[in-house]
């Protein structure tokens, strides 16, 4: 293994792939194992470096798979582990490295431990498996603290014991049917370490954590009133929820660490911490903790010139303190497709999505332009990137869905009030005539498809020169080729309002981001545009130069 190999995360394109709805080989609607499989060659093509899959373990699917019942299986809606095994053997021989994703905040309630603490009686070790208390108030008929869950409603469920009378109460920062563990019981420790093993054994290379601030609580389990408006994963100024981001997370991914470590190839771990600042953030990816933390703080900054700047430095800064690499996303399967987002008039916190009924809903033509500039941006930067799914074909938002199409926790557990995730999820489209464009052959779909995504089929854009994908494929090659992933970032001072501008590597780098704003097309070659240039770079967009 050389040192670049063993560097590989440090300046990889990582693409995230949503199963369910990538792409379905079985005709049942729902995006599977093989589908995946058959279409690694076109992410080949495309220039990413590693895939990244969201859950597809056996599972009631009542979070989109979050919701495990068995953390080393997969779920015949996705296929089998023959299929996991044939998925991973040829992505590497493609030269993909795969990562996983692991849940190890809770499980579902279908889950065998569960089951056994929901049939053991209280103060059992079965229930010391997950988080149990007793409630509050007359015959404990209120719940143990106040919190609610990140779905909605309260985060307390009661339980009723074998012999028919009222019990405790479990937790669930997420669904009722996803109780959370209790990490201070050693049995929850060794078990997640066999579950590690098992997929790593299988050839995987690494793990995409989920709710990796989560997992600890404070103890004595205080009371905690988030403001309305805030994101349901936290990730927020003030006061840290008492069940976000606690100190004893860290011995947890110490441990991971060293079991990962164990294994050659360079094996990793990328945590979905919702932290701030980026400097409390860092701690994640320590050393001897994760090799690298999602940038939501990235994610969230608004399309204006100077918050983009500060939030590169603070990133910069802030990672490389540690020794760890910055990390760039702009989408994924939470939050709304940037090709909305970043046209949006009004808030809009994690979680909450957008439909109908929403004030402030994008202008796509403004939409999309703005998407390909930030895409731009991102993949210039220092550092490694995370694409998802569907982003290179500029996909933007479903807002139209149906209300009874809808499936998302969040749209049943606020009734209505959130629209949830549902429309950041929708199977892709791969082939402008075929049925469901080319999603599944049946023409079934898990969530409807709007019928704008035809003209944004894959297919109708492949070697198109002004299309999205050829944009991309473009941004990924260049990035390769100069090596900007790992060139060191200057900022190019003295230019107008609402313009960035730097230089990484050989590579020069300006994108005009204020409304209204333009600059005079500097010297040199252009090496990519993400909207047509003449003399004049206009707003919305980014250009890469050669000087």
């Amino acid at each position: 293994m050389t040192h670049a190999d063993a560097q590989w995360w440090r300046t990889a394109v990582i693409y995230q792939i949503y199963p369910r709805s990538f792409a379905d080989a079985s005709g049942d609607g729902i995006g599977d194992l093989r589908g995946i499989t058959a279409k690694l060659d076109d992410l080949a093509a495309l220039g990413v470096d590693a895939i990244w899959l969201s859950p597809f373990y056996v599972s009631p699917q009542k979070d989109a798979g979050y919701d495990v019942a068995d953390f080393t299986d997969v779920d015949p809606l996705f296929g089998t582990l023959a299929d996991f095994d044939e998925m991973t053997a040829r992505a590497h021989a493609l030269g993909l490295r795969v990562i996983v994703d692991i849940v190890p905040n809770h499980s579902s309630d279908q889950h065998v431990w569960f089951q056994q603490a929901l049939e053991a009686a209280p103060g059992s070790p079965e229930r010391a498996r997950y988080v149990f208390r007793d409630g509050k108030g007359v015959d404990g008929n209120e719940p143990p603290n106040n919190w609610n869950s990140v779905f909605g409603g309260p985060a307390w469920t009661r339980t009723t014991n074998p012999d028919g009378s009222a019990g405790p109460w479990y937790l669930h920062l997420f669904d009722t049917s996803q109780p959370d563990f209790n990490w201070e019981n050693d049995e929850v420790l060794e078990e997640f370490d066999r579950v590690l093993r098992f997929w790593l054994d299988r050839g995987a290379d690494g793990f995409r954590v989920d709710v990796a601030h989560g997992l600890v609580k404070q103890p004595g389990l205080p009371d905690f009133s988030p403001d309305d408006d805030a994101n349901s994963m936290g990730g927020v100024e003030g006061p840290m929820a008492p069940y976000w981001a606690q100190e004893g997370v860290h011995a947890i991914w110490r441990r991971w660490r060293a079991v990962v470590d164990e294994y050659d190839g360079d094996r990793i771990l990328a945590a979905e911490a919702w932290v701030v600042p980026l400097s409390r953030m860092a701690k994640w990816v320590r050393p001897d903790e994760m090799h690298q933390a999602f940038n939501f703080a990235y994610l969230e900054t608004h399309w204006q010139a100077a918050d983009l700047r500060a939030v590169i430095d603070e990133s910069i800064a802030a990672f490389g303190a540690v020794g760890a690499p910055s990390t760039w996303v702009l989408s994924n399967h939470d939050v709304v497709r940037h090709a909305s987002r970043l046209a949006l008039t009004a808030e809009n916190p994690q979680g909450h999505g957008i439909g109908p009924r929403f004030e402030g809903l994008p202008d796509p033509v403004v939409g999309l332009r703005r998407a390909r500039a930030a895409s731009a941006l991102m993949l210039a930067l220092p550092g490694s990137a995370y694409i998802y799914q569907g982003e290179e074909l500029g996909l933007p938002e479903s807002i139209d869905m149906p209300d009874e199409a809808r499936q998302d926790p969040t749209w049943f557990r606020t009734e209505g009030e959130r629209y949830g995730r549902d429309g950041c999820r929708v199977p892709l489209p791969w082939t402008a005539d075929a049925p469901a464009y080319g999603f599944s052959p049946s023409g079934e779909a898990w969530l409807p498809q709007p019928e704008a995504w035809a003209e944004l089929a894959r297919e109708n854009q492949q070697g198109v020169g002004s299309s999205t994908l050829t944009m991309y494929q473009e941004a990924l090659r260049l990035r390769r080729e100069q090596g900007l992933a790992s060139a060191e970032l200057t900022w190019i001072d003295g230019l107008p309002n609402g313009v960035l501008g730097f230089h990484v590597g050989d590579v020069e780098v300006y994108a005009v981001v204020g409304e209204g704003a333009s600059l005079p097309l500097p010297v040199g070659q252009v090496l990519l545009a993400s909207a047509p240039v003449t003399d004049t770079i206009p707003a919305d967009t980014t250009v890469w130069l050669r000087s």
